[in-house]
């Protein structure tokens, strides 16, 4: 049996909507975090050597890293569904904007999250060239999704699946206005619209309220 360990209010919120959407059958098993320290607790880090969020087991196996364990569930479980076929003109958005994620989006957002605790002064030049880098990653996905409804294409794919949580969920632990992305937002709406989403993120973190505005 799969299971999907879900660390409260994580990444891993990726992996139960995934689940959900390829209507593939599941254990949940959810983990709370640390309410002084907010990280995970010490059975969620001895699951992997690296114990983050997400974290997944299927018989012996146990794995990591969202878009690993997205692509492995896909291929395994879901019979390549939510994947443009190789031979479809939106196939090369979908490669660029499944990576785009964790590889230019979250860690922008990550970096302006760091530098915001140090508190440095304005006009520090790391500070005003990470802001100048996120400013260009998210006008990137303002501008694609005024030509598109979703990030691959006019159709829902695994890209949107992991783009989602940087928008919603990150931003409990990095505030940051979406105002000025009226894209971006419409967006969130069209995801908070979707069953497998409200399902997930009802049986994942019932106690929050997704981050769609």
């Amino acid at each position: 049996m799969l299971t999907v360990h879900h660390l409260g209010k994580s990444q891993s919120e990726r992996i139960v909507w995934l689940c959900e959407e390829l209507a593939i059958p599941y254990e949940l098993k959810i983990y709370n975090r640390d309410p002084v320290t907010r990280l995970g607790p010490p059975e969620y880090k001895a699951l992997h050597p690296l114990g983050t969020a997400p974290i997944i087991s299927d018989g012996d196996i146990v794995l990591a890293e969202s878009t690993a364990i997205m692509e492995y569930i896909i291929a395994k479980h879901g019979s390549g569904g939510l994947v443009p076929a190789a031979t479809d003109a939106t196939f090369p958005d979908y490669l660029f904007w499944f990576h785009f994620a964790n590889g230019s989006l979250q860690p922008n957002l990550g970096r302006s999250m760091l530098l915001g605790r140090v508190e440095l002064p304005a006009d520090n030049p790391t500070l005003k060239w990470s802001s100048a880098r996120l400013d260009l990653v998210l006008n990137l996905v303002e501008t694609r999704l005024g030509e598109t409804d979703y990030l691959a294409g006019n159709a829902f794919t695994a890209a949107d699946i992991v783009t989602v949580f940087s928008f919603t969920t990150m931003r409990i632990f990095m505030p940051f206005d979406l105002s000025p992305y009226p894209n971006i937002l419409a967006y969130l709406q069209r995801i908070g619209a979707r069953d497998a989403y409200r399902r997930a993120m009802k049986k994942g973190d019932p106690d929050m309220t997704p981050m769609l505005t």
